[in-house]
């Protein structure tokens, strides 16, 4: 697996992890789960993540939908016969991840059980992604650190002490394998430990996202936190760039008007591929941060930028009165900022009028 922050001393820098969240948009078709795949290599995403559950393990047989669950697939069935048919057999993972190996995009998968943790540590995923509403699952989340690989924990519906807490129960497992830690921090996309802010509603209004909890988080933390996107469109998921998210993770669907949970909260192939594309150029906007001329601009520099300039013909040998100075561009000569100075100095060599006056015009004592 590819690095894609790239360490300069304590700093995660150079490249945002981007997750195309194909999750159970592919409707229980293993088939529409790969062009799901296709698709999310094709909008130049780093990783395609599905989710691995079996149904029985994860809600009661009468279990109400949530609202978004209702508007988006009806009011009839619980969330238990909405799910079932979204399952897909172990076996499938498998052979989706051997898919994304071919394609050559990382794969992932969210458990939302044990077996399920289990039967994915056995094919070798590197990355484990805790689900939102798994925060307060002490065990389930124990379980996932327990297999030493990197994870990424989504915060949607939390407090600041909830997160907290989440974070002790996977420190404690992950603390008891230091050199396990040491190895992922350099060779994996993401640290150890990578918290995700979201705000968990199908779609999300704007107003609620409150992208400076990304801030909020991080200073609290001192940990890698990215942006679960759940919002319409894709400004906000740029945005959550800008003000550091490290991994963003976006739902995509091959058409908005499939039938399930989550396509109508999900991007088109399209989309996505425009969302990526301006991420990669958010990043390399940011910058480093010192406040510096660009190599760029050195030329404009010299254009528009004013010098000191000969008011009238000067001889050499006379002193440079007030009079004798005007500025003007081009930024090729003494900056103006050195007026005063000049006044009163003997030039060594004639000056032209109009013409840039330059240090090597003066007489040095």
């Amino acid at each position: 697996m590819y690095s894609v922050y790239m360490e300069r001393g304590n700093e995660l820098r150079d490249r945002v992890f981007i997750i195309a969240e194909a999750g159970v948009n592919h409707n229980g078709s293993v088939e529409i789960a790969k062009r799901l795949i296709d698709a999310a290599v094709d909008t130049g995403a780093d990783a395609v993540k599905f989710q691995t559950f079996k149904t029985e393990k994860v809600v009661t047989l009468t279990a109400e939908k949530a609202k978004y669950q209702f508007k988006n697939t009806g009011i009839g069935d619980s969330q238990f016969e909405m799910l079932k048919p979204l399952e897909l057999p172990f076996e499938a993972f498998e052979e989706l991840l051997s898919y994304c190996e071919e394609r050559k995009i990382i794969f992932m998968s969210t458990p939302f059980d044990e077996e399920s943790v289990d039967v994915l540590d056995r094919l070798g995923l590197s990355i484990f992604k805790i689900p939102s509403g798994e925060i307060t699952n002490k065990p389930l989340i124990q379980h996932v650190a327990s297999k030493k690989k990197v994870i990424i924990l989504s915060t949607g519906m939390s407090h600041l002490g909830e997160v907290e807490k989440a974070i002790g129960w996977i420190s404690k497992i992950l603390a008891a394998d230091k050199q396990s830690i040491n190895d992922m921090s350099t060779h994996q996309p993401v640290k150890p430990l990578t918290l995700l802010h979201c705000v968990s509603n199908y779609p999300a209004r704007a107003e609620d996202v409150n992208l400076n909890a990304i801030k909020t988080m991080e200073v609290a933390f001192g940990l890698p936190v990215g942006y679960s996107d759940h919002t319409m469109g894709i400004e906000v998921a740029i945005a959550a760039v800008a003000v550091g998210a490290r991994v963003i993770e976006k739902h995509l669907t091959l058409d908005r008007d499939m039938e399930g949970p989550d396509h109508k909260a999900s991007l088109e192939p399209n989309e996505l591929k425009t969302m990526v594309n301006a991420i990669r150029t958010i990043e390399k906007a940011m910058g480093d941060g010192i406040k510096r001329a660009a190599k760029s601009e050195i030329d404009t520099m010299n254009i528009a930028r004013r010098s000191l300039v000969a008011a009238r013909n000067i001889k050499a040998g006379e002193i440079v009165l007030a009079n004798d100075i005007i500025i003007k561009r081009p930024g090729t000569g003494i900056p103006a900022e050195f007026k005063d100075i000049i006044i009163g100095m003997q030039l060594e060599s004639d000056i032209n009028v109009d013409s840039v006056i330059r240090w090597k015009d003066f007489k040095h004592a």
